[in-house]
């Protein structure tokens, strides 16, 4: 197991009794080092594969569909990808890989390790309370520490890892939790705790209403800090803890040579639920509480369901893909997540799966298109924000329609047609829903209200009208396409529209913006005929008209 010293930092004050250690630093520049550049953390935004995300289909994976794009039935989950925040790199440590997110409020936070030999780390804090335009607003290195996992609560930022004891003339142990404050979202790193404990590393984190839990792995504990000033309340050994989920009063932790222990306040053990699964050394894996059950991540066998109650296995839930080109070893299950309805499994190299929990089981839908292998997911609202290593953290939006939206539909027919929405000329159509489509091409009226994406282009013939309601995405910044209004057409938007690509309004062409709060975001440009005419009030985020 790699190790790191944290000696290098200056201490203000130390305790120690038996495995009960707070360390108090009053100058940690040397193993903790801030971002100051602004430019940095502003190019560390990246909207190069903005844009829309396609979902490869479990039938298509395994054969039993046509993988020819034309032939497909339009899909559900019309996903967008924002943006993605780099991993950061500085001299000593460029390969810092994409961890483990906690997200609270308007914020992200990130945690960063390395995978190979030889320890270093970082965090930030990212602003995504307009996740179309996410801001990092503090970023810290830590020199000689690897970060696992972070964890955000009333002002403290809670991040542990491992460092290397053999070098420190105090500390004993490898795993570590440090409290950092957070103000205005940057860290404060001028008064930081840390607190120690048995264990190769320390994996997960996660608060209760006093204290601080802490799982460390091979040979260690799940350990209770107080928040005031991490010293230590109750510990308990177990052989290699990797995570821990609490619901109510149970708490949970995934012990990779048993299953899963649920436990109560005093750490005594209620219930065991043996899982034979090899969940690999030293690799991140999670378990997380949905209703009545707990989804444990497998590793290569997927994500297994069990009822919390009696420990009963109810479905296992499979890597859909093995991708040529991918170590075995990398294609895992590493953590899971669920947002209302949908499973999501960090598949590491086999990618981020969708899924949707029918109640009495799961319903594979798809790998999603993103680069990077996925070491962790979290998902809160209308968004989903992926640890894919390397690659960094990925913000991606359900766009699901609002409630008042689909009301506003709710008279109008679904559409179950294919990817490909053609129109023709005396054609009237109107439909709701959520799907994505490979191109539309309207000669007649058509009406879509919901959500919609498109991979390619979306074109308006001569004369054709085409009224759209609700989100309304087309492109991707790495594969731009076009909308096209033609002689005399006329496009009318309520609502979102992005177009990662360009606006053509040919001779006699309308866009008419309905209501007041339409919003526009076109990545190219506005080619607009003099005879063209664009009516209605409308923010337009990139400033093209």
């Amino acid at each position: 197991m790699k190790k790191v010293s944290l000696t290098a930092l200056s201490v203000l004050f130390f305790a120690v009794s038996c495995s009960d250690e707070t360390i108090i630093y009053s100058d940690p520049q040397s193993d903790v080092l801030p971002e100051n550049n602004q430019a940095v953390l502003e190019q560390s935004i990246v909207y190069d594969n903005a844009g829309v995300i396609d979902i490869s289909e479990e039938a298509t994976l395994s054969g039993k569909s046509s993988k020819n794009n034309e032939d497909q039935i339009a899909g559900d989950y019309p996903l967008t990808l924002v943006a993605q925040v780099a991993a950061p790199s500085r001299s000593g440590a460029e390969n810092l890989t994409a961890a483990h997110v906690d997200l609270v409020g308007d914020y992200a936070y990130v945690a960063y390790n390395t995978v190979e030999d030889g320890y270093s780390g970082a965090i930030d804090i990212i602003n995504v309370s307009d996740p179309t335009n996410p801001r990092i607003t503090s970023r810290a290195y830590y020199t000689n520490a690897d970060v696992n996992s972070i964890k955000y609560e009333d002002g403290y930022a809670y991040v542990v890892g491992g460092f290397n004891s053999e070098k420190s003339a105090t500390i004993d142990f490898n795993s570590f939790v440090g409290k950092i404050p957070v103000s205005n979202g940057r860290f404060d790193l001028s008064n930081i705790i840390y607190g120690f404990q048995e264990g190769f590393n320390a994996t997960d984190v996660k608060t209760t209403a006093n204290s601080i839990l802490v799982t460390s792995g091979r040979d260690g504990y799940l350990k209770s800090y107080s928040k005031s000033d991490l010293s230590a309340i109750i510990e308990a050994p177990f052989d290699d803890l990797r995570s821990i989920a609490i619901n109510g009063s149970t708490i949970a932790v995934l012990n990779a040579t048993e299953g899963v222990n649920l436990l109560d306040s005093n750490f005594n053990i209620t219930q065991q639920i043996s899982i034979n699964s090899d969940f690999g050394d030293f690799s991140k894996r999670t378990i997380d509480f949905s209703g009545e059950n707990i989804v444990v991540a497998e590793g290569s066998r997927g994500a297994g369901i069990y009822n919390a109650s009696t420990g009963s296995l109810i479905e296992y839930v499979p890597i859909l893909i093995n991708p040529e080109g991918v170590d075995p070893a990398n294609v895992v299950t590493n953590a899971v997540a669920k947002n209302e309805n949908v499973l999501l499994m960090a598949n590491g190299g086999a990618g981020l799966c969708l899924s949707e929990d029918q109640g009495n089981n799961t319903d594979l839908v798809g790998i999603i298109e993103l680069n990077g292998s996925t070491n962790f997911v979290a998902s809160k609202g209308d968004y989903i924000f992926a640890a894919t290593g390397k690659s960094g953290l990925q913000i991606i939006k359900l766009n699901r329609p609002s409630d008042t939206l689909e009301a506003s539909c709710a008279n109008i027919p679904s559409y179950n047609g294919g990817n490909n929405l053609n129109v023709n000329s005396g054609e009237n159509l109107a439909f709701r829903g959520s799907k994505r489509f490979n191109r539309i091409n309207v000669g007649g009226e058509l009406l879509l209200c919901g959500s919609w994406t498109v991979r390619n282009a979306t074109n308006i013939n001569a004369n054709g009208s085409f009224s759209m309601n609700g989100t309304f995405v087309v492109g991707r910044n790495n594969r731009r396409r076009n909308i096209t209004v033609n002689e005399n057409a006329t496009f009318k938007v309520e609502g979102n529209l992005t177009i990662y690509g360009d606006l053509i309004l040919n001779d006699g062409a309308t866009l008419e913006f309905l209501g007041s709060d339409s919003v526009v975001n076109i990545f190219g440009s506005v080619q607009k005929a003099s005879t063209a005419e664009v009516i209605g009030t409308f923010d337009d985020v990139r400033n093209k008209f």
